[in-house]
């Protein structure tokens, strides 16, 4: 229980830290749906650091399979179109919602921004009514 704790209080602390450097080092926000929207849509000076960003993002998580890949599942919590799915749902909505929980939930609400406040509150709603109605009822048909 402790290392879980300590573990999360470790992300937690890193993902803040890397939002805070690249918002004083670029003034730039650390909101992975724009900056994932942006890279088709964006002048060709805007797109290394986009790229480099997601780069980096992947060879976060490939460090962490090598490194601790006992932190990681053995099997996906759901059959692979039910992840794609709710990825393509959670993708719309960020859009929709001109922002993710990155954007929102870390830079925004570190900024004191309004906005970024209820889209947040709006952002847990939707996952704790989604996880307590629909993933039931995904994950039981698929069994």
């Amino acid at each position: 229980m402790t290392s879980s704790i300590l573990s999360s209080l470790m992300g937690g602390v890193l993902i803040g830290t890397s939002a805070l450097l690249l918002l004083w080092l670029s003034g730039r926000i650390a909101g992975v749906s724009g900056i994932v929207g942006g890279i088709m849509t964006a002048p060709p000076s805007d797109r290394a650091w986009r790229l480099a960003f997601l780069v980096g993002l992947a060879l976060g998580g490939a460090a962490l399979l090598l490194v601790a890949p006992d932190t990681l599942p053995d099997q996906l919590p759901a059959p692979w179109p039910v992840i794609v799915l709710g990825g393509l749902l959670v993708g719309y909505g960020a859009r929709g919602a001109n922002g993710c929980t990155s954007g929102h939930g870390v830079c925004g609400l570190g900024r004191r921004s309004p906005r970024s406040l209820v889209a947040v509150v709006v952002f847990m709603t939707t996952g704790v009514l989604t996880a307590l109605f629909l993933r039931p009822l995904l994950i039981g048909a698929a069994s």
